[in-house]
């Protein structure tokens, strides 16, 4: 039986990203902003991805005066890559892990007790390995 794209994409965010213990919330869009798959309760808007991917791709100042807005939460831009990722930190003990891929944006939420620099050595790997298969 074969399974969903929708399903393939769902084992990325479960077996690739949560179960590794340094993300605790991830989403995977198009670079559009069309969902492809989320964790249970992480709502991430197509609006919200098209400004991200925008800021990535081109001038980060906006993010830098507004911050980056996921979901219900905003969070202060700590480092931008050009045309790769967006970093964030709330608070003390929390942040936000953007990378984009050719046509794919990885975006994870990490709490406390994990290490911004561990949950960006994930979502950099899931990147890498989505851009060798051509995403």
């Amino acid at each position: 039986m074969a399974v969903s794209k929708r399903a393939q994409w769902q084992r990325y965010i479960d077996d690739a990203l949560l179960k590794t213990e340094q993300v605790t919330m991830a989403a995977i869009h198009s670079i559009d902003g069309t969902r492809w798959a989320t964790s249970k309760d992480f709502e991430v808007s197509p609006e919200q991805i098209l400004k991200i991917v925008a800021n990535i791709t081109g001038d980060s100042n906006t993010l830098k005066k507004g911050g980056i807005k996921v979901g219900k939460q905003s969070y202060i831009l700590v480092h931008h890559e050009p045309d790769r990722s967006v970093y964030g930190r709330r608070g003390a003990d929390s942040g936000v892990c953007i990378v984009k891929t050719k046509k794919a944006v990885l975006v994870a939420v990490y709490g406390a007790g994990i290490q911004s620099s561990n949950c960006r050595e994930v979502m950099e790997r899931m990147a890498d390995y989505l851009i060798d298969f051509g995403l």
